[in-house]
């Protein structure tokens, strides 16, 4: 099989350059792919021979178990690169009928099913990779909602459609890394599941599930309820990876232009939802601080009203130690006093003068506890006025971010309007360059025909004059003679000969 290399540039390498080239490789079926950036290159692998490393090595490298999984491991990370980097081209929100994310899900199934054990049941031999994605359950259980609701789904009958919709779900809760990851590191629990040779078993494994981690920047929003899940058949399309290099430069600078501006129109959406997050949050300590605020004045108002029965109840005593003291001094003034009444209003003035100092002390707590609420107020209300400045501010700046996103947009349609103008210019020309060159081709063909024909021409003119050059010659002396004889006639016929007085009359002079 020869090399599936972009026009213009067919590589010639050396042996030492294959030999390179070849640990990096994964091998499909009776032939080689090599991982060249973003290009696959196609070789037979009888055409090739690979020299030993030099280093002592654990595999075979010619094992075929050992093949598969680099094979799988360089494709899944093919499939990961092109999704995020078409996803962040896209910059929308993936859906299910995205062929870089179908050709996703095919690669990972095709991992998960690698070395598989097959178990025997009533109804014959199973092969699923559903067993081992409940283990997730039991070792986080954070991802029992999800097998759940993969349970709860109508229409899927089959474990293979099972581990294909949790396989949907972990990647719309940005949880696959982290799940693939736990499982993974439980060896002893796989290896009820897979042989020890697999892919989930080996070094391969955890090399995918840390690339899964770049999978976290994509927004994917999957229907599963009228999918079907357990019918579909997985094939991995090499369409996909292979680019033509004369193609994508013709539309570079569109595609630089096009790329810029999706960065800057994300950077602003991202922007956007920082200031909106921003605004929500100062909204909510706005309304917090006046919730508070409400119950500060509500208190506050207790505490005046707490004051004002405070100050009553001192003008009551003073009222009535004052009126004790005006019968006491009655008391003395009478001749014969009680002795018990005056023990009795005695008691009764120091309850009542214990009484008034807690009143006090009570009066100047409250007094203190006024005077503390009304600077809490005044530097709340002062908070309220700063929250409600940045408030307007960051309202402004999001009128004027929407304002920009708005532009970039159009700007972003102008430049796909453009680039639809000039593919159809380009395809026009191309059509016109196929045009030019067939008549260029069928001018060709009639010059060779005509410089054939005048070929022939020639070497017809010279058999002939070979042939009849001698008679043609004789013939043109003989014409030359008749010409001049006629001519000779022709100036006797114009000049008639003159009579002289000595010719005889009737004697012509010739």
């Amino acid at each position: 099989m020869s090399d599936l290399t972009p026009q213009g540039e067919t590589p010639t390498p050396t042996s030492d350059k294959i030999t390179q080239a070849a640990r990096e490789t994964i091998y499909l079926c009776n032939f080689r792919v090599s991982v060249d950036g973003e290009w696959l290159c196609l070789r037979e692998l009888n055409d090739i021979s690979l020299t030993p490393d030099p280093e002592p090595t654990h595999e075979d490298p010619k094992d075929p178990i050992a093949i598969e999984r680099l094979n799988l491991m360089n494709m899944a990370k093919l499939s990961i690169k092109g999704l995020i980097e078409s996803a962040l081209n896209l910059g929308r929100t993936l859906d299910s009928d995205y062929a870089p994310l179908q050709q996703f899900f095919v690669v990972m199934e095709h991992c998960l099913k690698h070395g598989l054990k097959t178990k025997k049941t009533f109804l014959g031999q199973n092969k699923s990779f559903w067993g081992a994605l409940e283990l997730v359950e039991k070792l986080t259980p954070e991802a029992g909602e999800i097998t759940a609701s993969v349970k709860d789904l109508p229409g899927l009958k089959t474990p293979l459609g099972r581990g294909r919709a949790w396989l949907r779900l972990a990647l719309m809760q940005k949880k696959l890394s982290d799940y693939m990851k736990t499982i993974i590191n439980r060896k002893d629990l796989l290896s009820e599941f897979y042989e020890a040779n697999a892919l989930m078993m080996e070094e391969e494994g955890a090399v995918i599930a840390g690339l899964l981690v770049g999978l976290n920047v994509i927004d994917a929003n999957l229907c599963m309820k009228g999918e079907d899940l357990d019918s579909q058949v997985g094939v991995i399309d090499f369409s996909m990876y292979l680019k033509d290099g004369g193609h994508s430069s013709k539309s570079a600078e569109g595609d630089g232009q096009i790329t810029a501006i999706l960065d800057q129109k994300n950077y602003v959406e991202e922007l956007n939802r920082h200031l909106s997050a921003s605004v929500n949050n100062l909204q909510a300590k706005v309304d917090a601080l006046e919730k508070s605020n409400t119950k500060l004045t509500e208190e506050l108002a207790v505490a005046n009203n707490r004051i004002i029965t405070l100050q009553e109840d001192v003008e009551r005593v003073k009222e009535e130690s004052s009126y004790q003291l005006e019968s006491r001094k009655a008391c003395r003034s009478d001749s014969a006093p009680d002795g018990q009444v005056l023990g009795e209003t005695r008691k009764q003035l120091k309850e009542e003068t214990l009484l008034r100092l807690d009143v006090e002390k009570e009066l100047e707590v409250q007094i203190g506890m006024k005077q503390e609420m009304e600077l809490s107020m005044k530097m709340l209300e002062k908070d309220v006025c700063e929250k409600q400045d940045a408030l307007v501010e960051l309202r402004e700046q999001l009128e004027d971010l929407r304002v920009i996103n708005q532009q970039l947009s159009h700007k972003s349609q102008s430049v796909d309007a453009g680039s639809k103008h000039k593919t159809e210019a380009i395809s026009r020309l191309e059509e016109k360059i196929n045009q030019m060159s067939g008549t260029v081709k069928q001018m060709e063909t009639r010059c060779k025909q005509a410089e054939r024909e005048r070929g022939l021409a020639l070497e017809a003119n010279r058999l002939f004059k070979e042939e009849f050059g001698d008679k043609i010659e004789s013939l043109q002396v003989e014409v030359e003679q008749l010409r001049k004889h006629s001519a000779a006639l022709l100036r006797g016929r114009r000049d008639p000969p003159k009579t002289s007085p000595k010719t005889p009359v009737g004697q012509k002079g010739e």
